[in-house]
């Protein structure tokens, strides 16, 4: 093993351990809950393989799905977000790029960085929280979820984001 695919899963476990323990217990208003999880899939480098990427992805939801008592909502929605990572991604990156540019804000810049990570966990949320609900007769609720979900994200991938650097 590779000392990034240590380093990797060692980040892996401590984001699985962060959610299942603390972050699933946190609901602002009964309604939004932080899902910092999906950051591990919106750091992966650029030239990682798509399959290397949707295994990780699937993996992780997986294991969400099984502590968090959500059968297949977290693995569907963060593998889906691993399908479409690298194109979201080429929507922020510079013309000429590293194959192996780790994502961050010093690589692609605060602007860049911020709004491919609002827009990664934005889908993520509609996704999972529409799995989840699998309805719309209480659509007050779904959107709260979704924006306030997307928020607190958002805050906790910033902040994450800043204090890696």
């Amino acid at each position: 093993m590779t000392i990034d695919t240590l380093k990797r899963l060692s980040f892996f476990l401590v984001l699985c351990l962060a959610q299942v323990l603390v972050l699933n217990r946190i609901q602002l208003f009964n309604m939004a809950t932080p899902l910092l999880y999906v950051y591990f899939i919106l750091t992966f480098p650029v030239g990682y393989p798509k399959w290397g990427l949707l295994l990780w992805s699937f993996t992780m939801g997986l294991i969400i799905d099984t502590f968090s008592n959500t059968p297949g909502v977290a693995s569907a929605s963060l593998t889906l977000i691993g399908c479409i990572q690298p194109y979201l991604l080429s929507l922020f990156l510079p013309q000429e790029v590293n194959e192996m540019m780790h994502v961050s804000i010093k690589t692609l810049g605060l602007g860049k960085f911020f709004t491919y990570s609002l827009l990664s966990v934005f889908i993520f949320c509609v996704v999972f929280f529409s799995l989840e609900a699998f309805t719309f007769f209480n659509w007050q609720y779904w959107l709260g979820s979704i924006v306030g979900s997307t928020i607190l994200t958002i805050m906790l991938v910033m902040a994450f984001q800043s204090w890696k650097e």
